[in-house]
């Protein structure tokens, strides 16, 4: 890359990381119980504009260095605390963050690869199963510390393209017709969503287990 080139895509993030710096300062200086509205578009300001940043960055590296797209990924991933296991008959992934809202592909690139490559090192070290019809359940789970109105509509979240990821290392197609969505929101400890990938037949099993379990937010 042209070192001008070079230069202005690096100044450019700088001047984007003293907007982030300002958002944040403001956020410290807002009463969040008198202000909430306020709050909440400076808090979501800075958290797309951290993952515009860390997208751009993703970006210079594989055009700067060596380091191959994947095995930067699969970093991220675990710096971000991606977590992808087997319980029993169901392979959960554990985000460690609610899904994005759609159409913030900025917002979606961050989140989306390095669960792709997560799954991909995975699958790599356990087979797994190819499913004639499985069942992809999302759990959404919601901070109980933090205010209820954070809770936000299905409709509103992206999720397609998640399900489409998850579903490819485990069906033996991709057809939607062979692949059902399931969503629950729940209260926690910390924001974050599961991720759970199992057979049909089991989803009747696993649903009432995860009812007895957890505590669902309409349960309030």
């Amino acid at each position: 890359m042209n070192r001008a080139i070079l230069s202005q895509r690096i100044t450019s993030i700088l001047a984007d990381l003293n907007r982030l710096t300002n958002a944040l300062y403001a956020m410290n200086t807002t009463d969040i119980q008198r202000y909430p509205d306020n709050y909440e578009v400076l808090s979501t300001d800075a958290a797309l504009r951290a993952e515009n940043i860390a997208c751009r960055l993703r970006h210079l590296i594989y055009s700067t260095t060596n380091i191959k797209k994947e095995e930067y990924l699969t970093s991220a991933a675990v710096m971000q605390g991606i977590n992808v296991e087997k319980k029993g008959d169901v392979l959960e992934i554990t985000l460690p963050c609610l899904l994005p809202k759609r159409k913030q592909r900025q917002s979606t690139e961050y989140l989306l690869d390095p669960f792709t490559a997560a799954m991909s090192q995975y699958a790599r070290g356990h087979p797994l199963p190819r499913l004639q019809h499985c069942v992809v359940c999302f759990s959404h789970v919601y901070c109980q510390d933090l205010p209820k109105r954070r809770v936000r509509d299905y409709d509103n979240l992206e999720l397609k393209q998640f399900l489409d990821v998850a579903a490819s290392f485990i069906l033996t197609d991709d057809s939607g017709l062979l692949c059902d969505a399931y969503n629950t929101t729940e209260l926690g400890e910390t924001d974050c969503t599961r991720i759970s990938i199992m057979d049909s037949a089991h989803f009747p099993e696993w649903l009432a287990e995860r009812q007895a379990a957890l505590q669902s937010i309409t349960d309030l």
